[in-house]
């Protein structure tokens, strides 16, 4: 029994870590209450330290443990208490004592594991020649408890205390240069400045759980924000006042003076002569929801005698307006730093300032304004760059009770990671090539930008649509006042530094290096979150830097892009290091896929795709299917795509980080890429263009975070290498201009991975210091493990609050300013849909099945063609597709879905005389329930937006052998779901089978918001385990004779839809066919079996929205103990015709703006139709009369018109011919600014396959 005896350790060990993991959110829980309650919890973790060492002396005394170990598990307990410094919870991840705890941690682990294993090695020895025991031995229960409590336990403390770094890691500077760094606050001008030459960040003292929960003190560092400013001024309201006037501070440019004072004729007149408009912003709150009322007055009519002060912090500017939870908040910057100018010889400086705090102030209710001043004492934190005293505030804190709303923006908004264009306005969000080819007209329009890269266009818009409306001097007064900020998100940093000038002069030039990433709002988010593509051709990730070197004649700037791998792929569930990809659309990702690059080449020119993804299983199956993608759209556009695929790791590997730069060289690739794309070159006096860069890199590995930031490193020296060969030939070898370059590069890595990831890049240590140091891999391994940590327990959160405040939330309203004319224009769209869209037929399979547990044994087609025909799409649910064993329940097996995948796809495409090919287009799996979307593969380019989500509901929502998952999609502009599911089982279980609908129910979400209620159309394809409420011999009876009447009235499902406790405002066909459940396998006789269960319509297709049930039935497939059941769907999908909308919303702005006074505007409206589009051609020719007969002439040449030669405008979609893929629908508010250049809009498009045209590449977007 002895090896039974230690089997039961190691189930017991086994036990142990299942229930550690299944405690995850307990341990993120504990982690939590460390961070709210920091002192307390820092006072019980040195207290229970010197406990634990008590505890090593006291077994040293009783239990006789060997001395040397005591003293050496000691030591390593005193070094935890280092950790547990005035900064604690947040802990320096390069400082010494965090790396030496790490070390001695697991040294301590193996040194007792060793003593231990002697021990009983010693004892079983013994036992053998003595048959027996001759000395007492410590038990399995003992040895647990030991290191339980004086191994593991402080450990483990300080790993959860990781979580109030909020993802903080190492830096360049050591230890005591952040303890020891100064603070720099507001300066006169409204931009802090360090007082070197080059500006940098404040390091102000916050702490973080502080900024999270609102846990503030008064007081403290904030007092040196009160400058002498009135900042916001709101009108006092009682309590039950919900419509408070905000008025805006009389605004003047920040980088100048700070804001001015209400009163007083001084600042008036010092503001006039600074340029500064006297004038007042006022925001009032429209009684329609979601709307505001802005006006922009001369400050002395705006009386300020019943107003408060909302705020004394110098506002910089605002963000933009936003709607949250029925409420309207104004975010305005209130701390900002200059980062410096990254064109010093240019006669019209650039200079960027990085956001540090951001507060909402709320205009529809006083409820929140007591937390104005908590958010007002919320100081700057900047989690990574610098480690933060809570000593610098009072010791006890008064939290308020409820938390903002706003408070995930705020935290996000107050990173340190965004930033904007300092006076005079300048376009931060484009490149340089692009800015000075705008010319001088538009260069400094605050309307005009890159919206891929403006992170808070989605907020800023209203206040943006109100400036163009504005008259052209008010106009001028708002832009002077740069109240308005358009912000990016990424990383700027810039040095100044003097180079040696040829010994003509012999002074030396000052030279601006800058870096500038601008990271794209498209596809946001987090790691786990956000990978891939979207349909639109946005990836994840999507970072454009930009290096500039700015000398006393030039302007050199380079410019490369990242972004992730253009393919449909995510990672679900929980992600350790072994990471587990899914290429989810593995045969419908190349329209998407061709968009991605269509863009990028009409955007940069010719693109050269670097592809560092490893030889590793997931890694390898990206890279074969990212080969595979590119070289069929190669076909598009020639040389202009090319890519380089270099598995980074195996080179590192190999021969180390030194080996890249030589191997990246080495490329024939990419030396005739570099050679041939270049630069762009500006003379610095005249602004003009001298050369451009004629294409872009696009660096990619599996994070687009580490290894593409150590290529793009080398690629940015490479490039300026090749510009200062040209022109300063001496600088090459200057150690400063390099030494700068390797840091802004590294703090790049470091902001991008922060944001990305929540950790500072790996390999940076490497890029800084051009060498691998142990305290470098230290530091690489400590951030691994946060990031492990971090983006499978804290993203989810965060990636919420981005997407609300991109306005990515299906269930948010964009907050408009009031707006009479092109509100009733918006009105008068929605009611006239019809006349600018079409419709189309949509024919739908839908079958689910109950395959208990087997692989597929028998032919599918008899169940997927009941009819003749091919529908459009197929969708298929699964259940029980593994058997619902504990193995299978804690890791799903994928590769019984693989199988069932491959036998449908062999079906559907093997049957015979079939004319359309299918494609899988999604399929989903939880544990036993598997759905798959199969579609016609040339509608893959007209759905759009494919999700997948599943929902737990076994053992109260922890396990998946119950629940559902779902899919859904966009076809044109109708919106799909489809859920499958596997409910409670048990003939008596009806209140749990109607829970876990309603679980499902409301508990599936998709991205951005979407629940299975916001969908045109839903469809429940399920075994939804109802039984009947009869005698098994009379429900055998009556489903023998088909009388299925007596059996549907006492179907548990129909009597809980007609209860309303589940499936509420669903419909079901008729049932016309028998029980589907349970069958002898392989007959036709219900179960025989000792059980006897009672037959039962388990499987059922319920559906809701504008769908036509053309057959409900199902098949006789015997392979199972169920029966598959289908049915044959039919509705119309709507198609907008953008051109056609926008030409109408034009005709209706216009009728709107021409209306008489007195004139019945609804009768003007409702009379206005599209004016007829077709070509009145002539008649056709007959034998006495010829069409070109009448023709004119001229020196004996027919003279045609073109309307004759031209092609009529028509619609695509009514049309078999070749055409670009089709384009997403434009808003409204898209439409109203579009309108005035109808004429260059783009055609629609219809669903024409990519790979099977020769078209120009503009064609495409």
């Amino acid at each position: 029994m002895a090896l039974l005896h230690y089997l039961s350790y190691v189930g017991s060990i086994a036990a142990f870590l299942f229930m550690t993991l299944s405690l995850a959110s307990g341990l993120l829980y504990i982690s939590e209450l460390i961070e709210e309650y920091s002192r307390p919890a820092k006072l019980i973790g040195q207290r229970g330290t010197y406990l634990v060492i008590a505890l090593h002396v006291l077994l040293y005394m009783f239990d006789s443990f060997p001395l040397l170990q005591i003293l050496f598990s000691i030591l390593c307990h005193a070094v935890y208490l280092q950790n547990f410094s005035s900064t604690w919870p947040l802990i320096s991840l390069s400082s010494f004592s965090f790396m030496a705890s790490c070390v001695l941690a697991v040294a301590n682990h193996f040194t007792w594991f060793l003593y231990f294993s002697r021990i009983s090695r010693e004892v079983r020895h013994s036992y053998s020649r003595h048959r027996g025991p001759v000395t007492e031995t410590p038990g399995f229960a003992d040895i647990a408890t030991f290191f339980g409590t004086c191994v593991w336990l402080v450990p483990l403390f300080l790993f959860l205390s990781l979580s109030a770094n909020d993802n903080a890691l190492p830096t360049s500077g050591s230890f005591a240069d952040f303890m020891g760094e100064k603070i720099f606050t507001d300066s006169p001008t409204g931009v802090s400045s360090s007082p070197g030459s080059n500006a940098s960040p404040p390091r102000v003292n916050s702490s973080l759980f502080k900024s999270m929960f609102g846990m503030l003190w008064r007081g403290g560092s904030a007092k040196s924000a009160s400058v002498a400013s009135n900042g916001l001024i709101a009108p006092p309201s009682p309590a039950s006042a919900r419509q408070p006037t905000m008025h805006s501070p009389p605004l003047g440019p920040p980088p100048r003076t700070p804001t001015r004072r209400v009163t007083g004729d001084e600042d008036h007149a010092h503001e006039e002569k600074q340029g500064c408009p006297h004038r007042a912003l006022i925001f009032r709150v429209a009684e329609t929801a979601s709307q505001v009322v802005v006006e922009f007055l001369p400050a002395d009519e705006v009386s300020l005698s019943s107003a408060v002060r909302a705020t004394n912090r110098v506002v910089k500017g605002s963000l933009g307006l936003i709607s949250v939870e029925n409420d309207i908040f104004l975010a305005v910057v209130t701390t900002a730093t200059e980062v410096g100018n990254t064109r010093l010889s240019q006669s019209t400086p650039e200079r960027v300032a990085r956001i540090h705090e951001v507060q909402f102030f709320c205009l529809t209710s006083s409820a929140w304004d007591d937390f104005s001043p908590s958010q007002e004492t919320l100081a700057t934190y900047d989690s990574v760059d610098a480690l933060v005293s809570r000593e610098a505030f009072p010791s006890t804190p008064s939290p308020p009770v409820f938390e903002h709303p706003c408070m995930p923006l705020t935290k996000i908004l107050s990173s340190g990671s965004f930033y904007y264009a300092l006076d005079p306005c300048w376009d931060i969000s484009s490149r340089l090539s692009v800015r000075l080819t705008r010319g001088d007209s538009s260069q400094y329009d605050v309307g005009i930008f890159d919206d891929r890269f403006i992170w808070n266009e989605y907020v800023v818009k209203s206040l943006l649509d109100f400036r163009e409306k504005l008259d052209p001097g008010e106009r001028q007064d708002l832009d002077r006042c740069q109240f308005i900020i358009l912000a990016i998100q990424g990383y700027v940093g810039v040095f100044t530094m003097a180079l040696p000038a040829p010994p003509v002069s012999g002074a030396p030039v000052i030279v601006t290096l800058s870096l500038i990433s601008r990271l794209g709002r498209k596809r946001a988010g987090t790691r786990f979150n956000t990978r891939g593509v979207d349909d639109d051709g946005n990836t994840a990730n999507f970072v454009e830097t930009e290096t500039l070197l700015s000398t006393d004649q030039h302007c050199m700037s380079y410019t490369q892009v990242r972004g992730s791998v253009p393919l449909f792929w995510e990672q679900q569930g929980i992600q350790t290091f072994g990471q587990r990809i899914q290429i989810t659309r593995p045969h419908a990702s190349q329209p998407a896929f061709e968009r991605h690059f269509a863009q990028l080449i009409d955007g940069y020119g010719a693109v050269h795709a670097i592809n560092l993804l490893g030889s590793k299983e997931n890694e390898a199956t990206l890279t074969t299917a990212y080969a595979n993608h590119l070289n069929r759209a190669r076909s598009l556009w020639s040389d202009q795509l090319g890519i380089t695929h270099y598995d980074f790791h195996y080179a590192v590997r190999t021969a180390g980080h030194d080996s890249i730069t030589r191997d990246i060289e080495r490329l024939k690739s990419v030396n005739d890429r570099m050679e041939r794309f270049g630069y762009t070159l500006a003379d610095a006096s005249t602004g003009e263009l001298i050369t451009e860069q004629g294409g872009v890199f696009r660096t990619n590995c599996l994070d687009c975070l580490d290894r593409t930031n150590f290529v793009q490193d080398i690629l940015s020296r490479k490039a300026l290498e090749q510009y200062l060969g040209v022109v300063r030939l001496e600088w090459i070898h200057s150690g400063s201009l390099w030494t700068h370059h390797r840091e802004l590069w590294a703090e790049n890595g470091d902001a991008l991975s922060r944001i990305y990831a929540g950790t500072g890049a790996l390999n940076t240590s490497y890029t800084r210091s051009g060498k691998r140091t142990l305290a470098g891999v230290l530091s690489d391994a400590t951030k691994s493990v946060s990031r492990a940590y971090i983006n499978n327990f804290q993203d989810k959160g965060k990636q919420v609050a981005i997407d609300m405040f991109l306005g990515n939330l299906s269930n948010q309203t964009q907050v408009n300013i009031f707006d009479p004319v092109h509100d009733t224009v918006r009105r008068a769209l929605e009611e006239r849909v019809s006349e600018y869209s079409t419709t189309r037929w949509c024919h739908l399979f839908v079958g689910t099945w109950n395959v208990n547990g087997r692989p597929p044994s028998e032919s599918l087609q008899p169940w997927l063609f009941p009819r003749d025909g091919a529908p459009d799409m197929f969708v298929l649910g699964f259940q029980e597709i593994v058997l619902l064993n504990p193995q299978q329940i804690v890791q799903t097996d994928p590769e019984k879905k693989r199988a069932w995948e491959l036998k449908l796809m062999e079906a559907i495409n093997g049957r015979p005389q079939k004319s359309n090919d299918y494609v899988l287009l999604r399929s989903e799996q939880l544990v036993g329930a598997a759905l798959f979307v199969v579609v016609k593969s040339e509608l893959t380019a007209v759905i759009r937006n494919v999700e997948g989500a599943s929902k737990k509901t076994g053992l109260r929502g922890m396990s998946g052998n119950k629940g559902g998952t779902g899919v859904r999609l966009d076809y044109y502009d109708t919106s799909f779901c489809f859920i499958t599911a596997h409910l409670a089982a048990g003939h008596s279980n009806v209140d749990e089978r109607n829970a876990d609908f309603q679980t499902i129910e409301k508990g599936l979400h998709f991205l951005k918001g979407k629940s299975i209620a916001s969908h045109d159309n839903v469809v429940w394809l399920a075994d939804t385990n109802y039984r009947m409420d009869l005698d098994n011999d009379s429900v055998r009876s009556l489903a023998e004779r088909g009388e299925f009447d007596p059996l549907i009235a006492v179907d548990q499902l129909k009597q809980a839809i007609d209860d309303r406790e589940a499936f509420v405002g669903y419909e079901e066909g008729p049932l016309l066919f028998p029980p589907t459940y349970k069958y002898d396998v392989g007959t036709n006789n219900y179960d025989t079996s000792d059980k006897m269960r009672v037959p039962a319509w388990t499987d059922r297709i319920l559906f809701k929205g504008k769908l036509d049930l053309a057959v409900y039935s199902r098949a006789e497939l015997k392979g199972s103990d169920h029966r598959p059941v289908f049915g044959l769907f039919r509705t119309q999908v709507r198609v907008i015709d953008a051109v056609k909308k926008a030409a109408l919303s034009r005709l209706l702005l216009e009728a709107v703006l021409a209306a008489a006074p007195g004139e019945k505007l609804d009768d003007k409206i409702a009379s206005l139709v599209l004016p007829n589009e077709t070509i009145d051609l002539p008649l056709p020719s007959t034998d006495e009369s010829c069409w070109w007969e009448k023709l004119d002439s001229h020196d004996g040449r027919l003279v045609i018109s073109p309307a004759y030669v031209e092609t009529p405008p028509s619609n695509p979609f009514d049309s078999s011919g070749s055409s670009p893929l089709s384009s997403p629908s434009s808003s409204d508010e898209e439409l109203y600014s579009r309108a005035a250049d109808l004429s260059r809009l783009p055609a629609p498009m219809s669903p024409t396959p990519l790979n099977s045209r020769g078209i120009p590449r503009t064609e495409y977007l």
